[in-house]
C-alpha cells in the first residue's frame, strides 16, 4: 500500500510540476508582464523555487517506493507520513509564497517552508537508520 501510494504521488506530481514549470516558461516566453515586471523577482523565484522543490521531492517519491519494495523495513507510516508532508509543505510554501509576494516580501504561505523541511529531513533520516541496521531482511 505504501509503495503504491508513493508511487502514484510520484508519477502524478512529476506530471503537475512539469506543466508549472511549462507554464512558468509560457510566461516568460510571451513576456507577460505580470510575471516578467521589475518588482516581481521575488515571486518568479518562489515559483521557480516550488517548481524545482516539487519536480524533485516527485522524484523522491518515487525512489522512496522503490526503496520501500526492495528493503520493506524502511516502509513505516512514519516514513510515509514525513515525506509526503515534505511533498506538499516544501512546494506548496515556495508556491503560496509567490502568490502572495509583495515588494520584495514573500506572502505568508512561506511558513510553510521550514515545516515541510523538517518533515524531509525526518524521512531522510528515518530511512538511512532503516537501511543502516545490520538485522538482514526478508530474502537477503
Amino acid at each position: 500500500m505504501i509503495v503504491q501510494r508513493h508511487l502514484r504521488a510520484g508519477w502524478w506530481g512529476l506530471a503537475l510540476f512539469v506543466v508549472l514549470g511549462t507554464v512558468l516558461e509560457l510566461l516568460h516566453a510571451i513576456r507577460t508582464p505580470s510575471y516578467l515586471d521589475a518588482g516581481r523577482e521575488t515571486t518568479r523565484l518562489l515559483l521557480r523555487l516550488a517548481h524545482a522543490h516539487g519536480t524533485g521531492l516527485s522524484i523522491l517519491q518515487i525512489v522512496f517506493a522503490l526503496t520501500a519494495r526492495t528493503r520493506p523495513a524502511t516502509a513505516t507510516p512514519f516514513t510515509s507520513i514525513a515525506f509526503l508532508a515534505a511533498y506538499v509543505l516544501l512546494p506548496g510554501g515556495f508556491f503560496l509564497g509567490g502568490l502572495g509576494a509583495t515588494r520584495g516580501d514573500p506572502g505568508l504561505g512561506i511558513v510553510l517552508v521550514p515545516a515541510g523541511a523538517i518533515a524531509l529531513l525526518a524521512g531522510i533520516v528515518a530511512v538511512a537508520r532503516r537501511i543502516a541496521d545490520p538485522a538482514p531482511e526478508k530474502g537477503e
